[in-house]
């Protein structure tokens, strides 16, 4: 029987993907980075992780962090990301609302009307700046570590037919595909069809040269499949809508922060989105984020891109989770 002690959380969405914040009941992680705390929470605080996320306390789309010290004096806060497969690398809907609540909360003290927080995540140090109504947070902007991309037009022979892909880094590996090959629109009705892709291309591109990072392996690994379409639109810049399936068949409901990264380094490379123009981001449900390259970076001698990305997290609430010594659904389960 496993043991685990009440576990306090904030719960939030931004653009309706949900971000539960372990805000007590943790074991402290111990590492010296980002990176070396999430090996530590796999392995001592992983009871705490399926507690959280599992049915019936949570769900198969659920999504989730512990809150950490900062790797030095220079940054806020850090933050280990998670989900119901394990931990992810990068998650900038997640940085949203973190960084939300760590003002509302108190955990920062607000600067003024813009203030800027430094989260440390496992993928590196980001730069974020919150835009206040008051006491109120109203959206988070942020700087994301320097995105590339990693291999075009790669083809893959799915059971439908040989489909092409870019790969693209954005803090984590995401496939970009066109659902004009699939022919498939992207909407609430095809999530299932969209799953079965996702899971499909991930094992297809599990050991691809394309997702291996250039210093450090432990952050590689394809992380999802980001399927989009361009929409028309009157305004400049440019407008497109997608669906990202990410870990093990898990749908982002926000148009995916991250991944908005990785998109627009594509977008960038092939002069899709000219510099200073904006990307904005649609997800399945219709909540947006916006996004553009804001300068040039580099990974491991890649040429990469500096991307901001901003959205909105919305409080939903708050929770003490048990485990009942004498449950025998332990720390739960998962349908899928």
């Amino acid at each position: 029987m496993h043991s685990v002690d009440p576990v306090a959380v904030v719960d939030y969405h931004t653009a309706g993907e949900p971000f539960r914040i372990v805000v007590a009941g943790a074991p402290p992680l111990e590492g010296a980075n980002a990176l070396e705390r999430r090996s530590y929470a796999a392995q001592y605080a992983d009871g705490v992780r399926q507690l959280v996320v599992n049915e019936p306390r949570g769900h198969a789309d659920m999504y989730g962090c512990f809150v950490t010290e900062p790797d030095d004096a220079a940054a806020d806060l850090g933050v280990v990301f998670f989900h119901k497969d394990g931990y992810s690398t990068a998650c900038g809907h997640g940085v949203i609302a973190l960084v939300t609540w760590a003002i509302e909360s108190g955990r920062i003290p607000a600067t003024g009307q813009s203030t800027r927080v430094l989260v440390d995540t496992p993928s590196g140090r980001i730069e974020a700046t919150a835009e206040l109504d008051g006491a109120r947070v109203v959206a988070v902007s942020f700087v994301s570590v320097p995105s590339y991309v990693s291999a075009r037009y790669v083809p893959l022979q799915l059971e439908q037919g040989v489909v092409a892909v870019d790969i693209a880094y954005g803090g984590a590996y995401y496939a970009s595909v066109d659902v004009a090959e699939l022919d498939l629109s992207i909407a609430p009705e095809n999530v299932g069809r969209f799953v079965e892709l996702g899971r499909e291309i991930k094992t297809i591109l599990g050991d691809n040269e394309a997702v291996e990072h250039p210093t450090d392996h432990r952050l590689s690994g394809l992380y999802g499949t980001i399927f989009h379409e361009t929409v028309s639109h009157p305004g400049p810049g440019l407008y497109q809508r997608n669906l990202t399936v990410f870990a093990d068949g898990e749908v982002d409901r926000s148009p995916c922060g991250s991944g908005t990264s990785a998109r627009l380094a594509l977008l960038d490379s092939s002069a899709q989105l000219a510099r200073g123009q904006t990307l904005i981001h649609e997800s399945v449900i219709g909540t947006r984020f916006t996004g553009k390259v804001v300068g040039d970076g580099e990974v491991g001698g890649i040429h990469g891109v500096f991307t901001e990305v901003r959205g909105s997290a919305h409080r939903t609430g708050t929770a003490t989770f048990e485990l009942d010594e004498n449950d025998p659904l332990g720390l739960g389960f998962q349908l899928r």
